[in-house]
């Protein structure tokens, strides 16, 4: 047995080694994309990352006798999360190993101490310190280049995760298609005729110009969409403002639409361009002259040809009556004339707990291309893991 020894992630070196490791690892596979440190390092940075306020962190790499690093893993948890769950539970991520049960066990093991120490009574994993929609999920199907914030793993660790102990608590599909293919459902038609013939409803563009309205509008639909679900928590008016201003620079009118009753908030669909098709060129760095050449990339050569579909809600009173239809109608107009730049749409990830949204997904021609498993360990072996309710 190969003898494997973890060092907390304190020094230059270390950190060093925790953001290098995949370099290694993914040296041959070519759709893996080396995502920004900056981004990975916020997530550990207190000043920048809201979870803080109410949990801790910590992270660990994993040398052989050596001294090679051969793995790496995060830990953490916050109390907020923790306490509305069906057991207080914590979270690891960023997890990644040689080919070699052992040395995952260990860094499982010793992120299980840790958290239990915390008062965790089991671990989510891999996710991420921070809201769904980054680093969540174990790659199990799909070798695509991997969405802006999203993971791209290794064959063989589900492999690792199972013979720990991990059980599956929900997959995660990302949904695939070609912008101009005419495979939609004729009924998302009917409701969008439905809808037009209704002058209490307008869908819109969003406007840079106008960012505090549309954040206002936001927030609204959000929290009546999405808040009410278990594991998801409602945003303030500032938390809002915020997501707007950091996404202003990315921000394409034609990919971003919001739905209206009588001038009432009811829905929106937003996507963005895929940020990786840039990324993939920096090598992990954001300095002052990445930051141009991003630009540069991003606004004109304009190498952004995918799209991702970020988040789809309608507020409950108004779902099943063809909103969704009159959305995605308003984006065909726009997809389907010509020198429209995006060529392809990924739903980012829909859970298996979401079968509205999963037909939604069908229904618009979309089809499986990932699928991402959140795995969930019990600290007490004779509990059983528990998977989401079903939402509508």
């Amino acid at each position: 047995m190969a003898n494997f020894h973890l060092k907390e992630v304190n020094s230059k070196q270390t950190r060093r080694d925790f953001l290098e490791l995949p370099l290694t690892l993914y040296k041959d596979y070519p759709n893996w994309i080396r995502p920004l440190d900056v981004d990975i390092e916020n997530v550990f940075n207190p000043k920048v990352n809201k979870h803080f306020r109410h949990g801790e962190a910590i992270r660990w790499v994993l040398y052989d006798e050596n001294e090679r690093p051969v793995g790496r893993i995060a830990a953490f948890y916050d109390r907020d999360i923790a306490k509305n769950s069906e057991q207080p539970t914590g979270g690891v991520g960023f997890f990644e190993c040689i080919d070699n049960q052992d040395a995952a066990n260990l860094m499982f093991k010793t992120a299980k101490q840790w958290l239990k120490g915390k008062g965790m009574e089991a671990m989510d994993g891999p996710i991420n310190f921070g809201d769904r929609d980054r680093w969540w999920g174990l790659l199990v199907e799909g070798d695509y280049p991997p969405n802006y914030c999203m993971d791209y793993h290794l064959p063989y660790y589900r492999k690792l995760f199972e013979n720990y102990g991990f059980k599956v608590y929900f997959h995660q599909y990302t949904y695939h298609r070609y912008v101009n293919s005419e495979d939609v459902d004729p009924i998302v038609w009917e409701k969008a005729e439905r809808i037009a013939r209704n002058p209490s409803y307008t869908i819109t563009t969003i406007s840079k110009k106008n960012l505090k309205k549309f954040a206002k509008d936001f927030r609204t639909i959000y929290n009546n969409a999405w808040g009410r679900y278990t594991g998801v928590k409602k945003i303030t008016e500032a938390h809002a403002m915020a997501l707007m201003k950091t996404m202003k620079p990315i921000i394409d009118p034609q990919l971003m639409y919001f739905a209206y009753y009588d001038g009432e908030p009811i829905g929106f669909f937003i996507m963005v361009p895929d940020l990786n098709q840039v990324v993939r060129h920096l090598n992990g760095k954001f300095d002052l002259l990445s930051k141009l050449y991003f630009l540069y990339l991003l606004k004109v050569k304009k190498v952004c040809t995918k799209a991702i579909g970020l988040i789809f809600g309608i507020v409950p009173r108004h779902q099943g009556k063809g909103v969704e239809g009159a959305l995605v109608n308003e984006f065909a107009k726009r997809a389907l004339a010509p020198g429209f730049r995006y060529k392809e749409l990924e739903l980012n990830w829909i859970g298996d707990f979401n079968p509205t949204m999963r037909r939604v997904a069908e229904q618009i021609g979309g089809r499986v291309r990932k699928t991402h498993i959140t795995f969930r360990y019990m600290f007490d072996p004779t509990k059983d893991v528990v998977p989401p309710r079903k939402v509508s």
